[in-house]
């Protein structure tokens, strides 16, 4: 067992054995004056997981793979390493516009109905319903997830995964309600959202209507990446989605994963192209299922994580270990929502790791932080870099100090 600082120090701000007075008689004190019966709370980890699925005419094996491997990945969210997970699933598609320029005619569209808003969940015949979400609760959650993921191949070729979630989590579409067509209820205050892109094409987003970017019929180029610098950048696009704040302004923890056009064995982005029969094609390197590079989709997952852990070839013959890796990811916070808590100065947080071993932090010791609830926000443990969650712990305890 390892203590950060030893337990005489930190009952040494708790306890004053000098004079008369002590800490729980200064003005504006939170110690108690007694010990308390009651251990601190947790709260269960609430997070939303938004997929973000490619839609365009090549992808029906890909969303199939998706679907087939939805077990293991539900199965990895739900398990217990020291916190109740608390999670819903919502999808989007990366159709927003498409800016076609035929034969020397530029023509620009919109996907109205998808654009960012979250599609009906199907029922057992195909047939959309009212939901536009599901709970981790829900009983018939893996069939009706695995409907979902399969969004067809109707969509646009000219893929904005980056415009579709920007519309998605921020306003109109993020406050108005499901029935007027916007996303509301979905992201709820004090909950992490998870990203979740599955594409086999380079992201060609921009917040500009018309899209600057008009696609021809020419396989052999890819115009998005050509034409990178008339997009709307990568890192717009990030420091975006990093200051998002939920309902009580709290910062929205964001985490993003990507299933994308990059090599299988390093992650590369990098076009080639590819003379078939059926035509020539720009490709990623080392991933022959592509349908162009995976430059600005790598660079975004880079953005979230410099270890690219949170990046995969959508080449992949399956993607199984992709998800599972995906979802414990999803269910470890650094941080943890805790209650009943009368003085962060009394916390010991204990982390079971994985060989059984107990690591003890406290606030007094620097290995966890603490922000105090404030305008409806419950307050916060975050865990430091000297005392970090573990996608293996096996359990969280906080326990408080007491005199006796």
């Amino acid at each position: 067992m390892r203590h950060s600082i030893p337990l005489s120090a930190l009952l040494a701000l708790t306890l004053w054995s000098g004079g008369c007075s002590t800490p729980v008689d200064e003005p504006g004190s939170t110690l108690p004056g007694t010990c308390q019966a009651n251990a601190p709370i947790l709260s269960a980890q609430k997070t939303d997981l938004l997929f973000v699925i490619d839609n365009s005419a090549s992808m029906a094996e890909e969303q199939a793979a998706i679907a087939t491997e939805l077990p293991a990945f539900l199965e990895e969210l739900r398990r217990d390493n020291g916190l109740e997970q608390d999670f819903r699933v919502g999808v989007i598609t990366t159709s927003v516009y498409l800016n076609a320029d035929i034969n020397g005619h530029v023509q620009f569209s919109l996907y109205n109905d998808q654009a960012g808003r979250l599609q009906p969940v199907p029922d057992a015949q195909g047939r959309p319903t009212a939901e536009r979400y599901l709970e981790g609760t829900d009983p018939e959650l893996l069939e009706k997830f695995r409907r979902l993921v399969k969004q067809g191949t109707q969509g646009s070729g000219q893929e904005t995964p980056f415009e579709a979630v920007r519309l998605a989590v921020t306003p109109p579409l993020s406050t108005a309600v499901v029935g007027a067509g916007g996303n509301g209820g979905f992201l709820r205050d004090g909950a992490r959202l998870v990203v979740v892109v599955v594409s086999d094409e380079e992201d060609c987003s921009s917040t500009q209507r018309p899209a600057p970017v008009a696609l021809t019929t020419d396989t052999s180029r890819d115009l998005c990446s050509e034409q990178a610098g008339q997009l709307t950048p990568v890192q717009e696009y990030y420091q975006l989605f990093r200051g998002l704040v939920d309902g009580t302004g709290a910062t929205r923890e964001v985490l993003w994963a990507t299933i994308g056009p990059v090599g299988l064995t390093d992650k590369r982005a990098e076009l080639v192209t590819d003379t078939t029969s059926q035509g020539t094609f720009v490709r990623n390197a080392d991933c022959p299922t592509s349908y162009g590079p995976g430059y600005r989709q790598r660079e975004m997952a880079s953005l979230f994580d410099s270890g690219l852990r949170n990046l995969d070839s959508v080449c992949r013959a399956s993607f199984r270990d992709t998800l599972v890796s995906i979802a414990s990811v999803a269910r470890t916070s650094q941080s943890i929502e805790v209650m009943n808590l009368p003085d962060p100065r009394l916390a010991l947080v204990r982390v079971t790791r994985e060989d059984g071993s107990i690591q003890t932090c406290s606030v007094a010791g620097g290995d966890v932080s603490y922000v105090p609830s404030a305008q409806g926000r419950a307050a916060r443990l975050y865990f430091q870099s000297s005392c970090p969650r573990r996608l293996t712990d096996q359990k969280i305890e906080v326990k408080l100090l007491c005199a006796n």
